[in-house]
This record gives C-alpha cells, structure tokens and sequence, in this order.
C-alpha cells in the first residue's frame, strides 16, 4: 500500500490544520470508556492503526501504554515530534507484524476505507485480532455505509493558521461498491504563491452487515454503536474472547 492521498503524504502537514475540529481529547475520553466497558483483559496497552499524526494517542497516553502504525512517513513524523518516546511503527496495516500483544487496538476516522478490496478487509480485522489478548477489544470506525452515501454531495473547508490559508473543497460520486471523493487544494502562504492541487480519493464502500461479518470471521464478536466518534458512521466494536 502507498502512503495514500495527498492529505497524509505531500499535504501532511496541513492535515491537523483542516480537521481542527474535531475534539480529539473527548474523543480519547470516549475511547477510554468504551474500553473498560467492552474490554475483559486487565492491561493498559493500547495500538492505535493509521495513527497518522498521533492526536488520539496524544490523549491516550495519560492512562494507556501506547503504540501507533501508519503507513505513511509523513505523518509519522508529525507523530514523532508531538509524541516524543512512544513506539511509532511504518506499516500497511493488512500485514503488519508487531511481535506483541495489546489490550486495544483502534484504527479511526475511516481508514479501513481507504483499503482497496473486501478480502483487504478481512485481512486487515484478522490482524487486529492476533494482536490482541485474550478479552481485549478492537474499534474500527467504518467509511460511509453505502446506503447513506451522497452521490454528488459538495463541500467546502477553509481554515486559517497565522501566515497560511487552506481551502479543500471536494465532490464525490459512486461507481459500484466505491467512492471517489475528488478534493481540490488551494494554499496561501504569506510571500508565496498560490498553489492549486487536487486528486481523487477512492475510498471502499462494503455494507455494515458485511463488516460485522468479516469482523466474525476474524475471530471477534462484533456489535456495532450506532453513535460513534464521527457523524453517520458509527463504530465497530470486536472482542476477542478470553
């Protein structure tokens, strides 16, 4: 796997910029809850999969022993400079071997969405749970159901940081079981010229029935929260038996 869109790769560093808004410590605060209530072993280890630049495990931190994977090294290095002496791991999250086990394992804000085929799914929970303990519990936060997806849907974000100025705004449609989301840049730096980039970004869309099916086959008793941490994506919950 690449290191995805332009966002986590070229762009990374205007990446917490643009999702300023989401509120990550009462999101930690969430997380942490929902992991004393479904979770059944007894540590405090916590594996946070495309981590990106690391706000959740920024929070998490204070009451988890944590480790973060991504793929992409851009964002890894936003992490490294806001998490100064936490395990940060290079790796696709379909195959990544960490020779360790953990209480929790989370991968958030849609990133399984991101994964080119179901079967990568299916890969991708089945790895979740080898590295779990016995009673630990994985959260996976899904892409758009594909029966709630906005074909033609537009939207714009702006956001400003001292000198700098980003503008995305982005229109998808569907072909299939797949979303292409396609975003157009403009970035403003004081002294700079204005650059203008875009791309489109496929994203997976798999039915929630059938995720909480691969999420079984991968050895997890799954449920799902209708309300999450985002807006109309609800969370997966699997746990592994003890």
């Amino acid at each position: 796997m690449t290191s995805g869109p332009l966002m986590f790769h070229r762009l990374a560093r205007y990446y917490d910029l643009l999702v300023g808004e989401k509120d990550y410590r009462a999101e930690g605060e969430r997380l942490a809850a929902w992991s004393r209530r479904f979770g059944r072993s007894e540590g405090t280890s916590w594996l946070d999969v495309a981590c990106g630049t690391g706000r959740h495990l920024e929070f998490l931190q204070r009451d988890f022993h944590v480790t973060g994977v991504d793929v992409s090294p851009d964002m890894l290095r936003l992490a490294r400079r806001r998490l100064p002496g936490v395990r940060l791991v290079r790796a696709d999250m379909r195959t990544f071997d960490l020779d360790e086990s953990f209480d929790v394992v989370s991968c958030l804000f849609s990133a399984i969405g991101h994964l080119k085929t179901e079967r990568d799914v299916g890969a991708t929970f089945a790895n979740f749970a080898r590295h779990l303990k016995p009673g630990g519990v994985a959260f996976v936060e899904p892409w758009i159901d594909p029966s709630e997806f906005r074909s033609g849907y537009v939207h714009l974000v702006t956001k400003r940081a001292g000198p700098v100025l980003v503008a995305r705004m982005s229109s998808s449609l569907r072909r299939g079981a797949h979303s292409f989301v396609r975003y157009d840049y403009l970035i403003g730096e004081t002294g700079q010229r204005v650059r203008h980039l875009n791309e489109t970004d496929v994203g997976l869309l798999v039915p929630r029935r059938r995720l909480l099916e691969r999420m079984r086959q991968a050895g997890l008793k799954p449920r799902f929260l209708r309300h999450g941490l985002t807006a109309g994506r609800g969370l997966i919950v699997g746990q592994k038996r003890r």
